[in-house]
């Protein structure tokens, strides 16, 4: 809930946890760690805390961060910020317009650079099949870390897209075995329903 897009509480999101048996979860709110690093010693799994965050050329996840990452920096800003943190760049829905995928060019780019460590090669709300398979010929291609994610912004939706890999111990262990992980993943993208909620301000991360 302490994305702008998302109403999902901390009550919900441990429920949801408990019925997926996620062991660890990726908590990317949008623009927000806040929300992360207060569940992070709540919930019956581990947390890694991230952000999805907009660019100016689309979103990039930061993954394992301390400090929130502003909105608005451009792409390789972004990046940076991320890695100085000693964090993972990771690229969601990467060749998906309907979720509001970094451009092409400036994914090309970033990965040129080096600034790119895994992008996401299923994503749950992906309607259509070949754009993941795209992102996973794309990051064979360029030897990138292959993940999943199931872009949960209701409970019901956490746990439809994961990785079963090997247990790790930090950002230069997770991506190990990431490599080694095997995605696992169907469709989920049901409509939301309304339901009236106060939610948290992101404005202070």
């Amino acid at each position: 809930m302490w994305s702008g897009d998302s109403t999902t509480t901390p009550d919900e999101l441990e429920e949801a946890v408990v019925e997926s048996g996620i062991d660890v979860l990726c908590i990317t709110d949008h623009n927000a760690i806040r929300g992360a690093e207060e569940l992070a010693g709540r919930l019956p799994c581990r947390v890694v805390v991230g952000e999805e965050l907009r660019t100016h050329a689309g979103e990039v996840i930061g993954l394992f961060l301390t400090e929130h990452v502003p909105f608005g920096v451009s792409p390789e800003e972004a990046c940076r910020r991320i890695r100085d943190q000693g964090g993972v760049v990771y690229v969601p829905h990467p060749f998906d317009p309907m979720r509001r995928n970094l451009a092409e060019p400036a994914l090309v780019e970033l990965v040129a650079a080096g600034l790119v460590d895994a992008i996401e090669v299923f994503n749950a709300k992906t309607s259509l099949r070949h754009l993941n398979d795209r992102a996973a010929e794309f990051a064979s291609a360029h030897d990138l870390g292959a993940g999943a994610g199931s872009d949960a912004h209701v409970p019901q939706a956490l746990g439809s897209a994961f990785v079963e890999m090997p247990d790790f111990d930090g950002p230069s262990a997770f991506l190990a075995s990431l490599r080694q992980g095997v995605v696992v993943g169907h469709h989920f993208d049901r409509p939301r329903p309304w339901t009236a909620r106060i939610v948290p301000s992101t404005s202070l991360g």
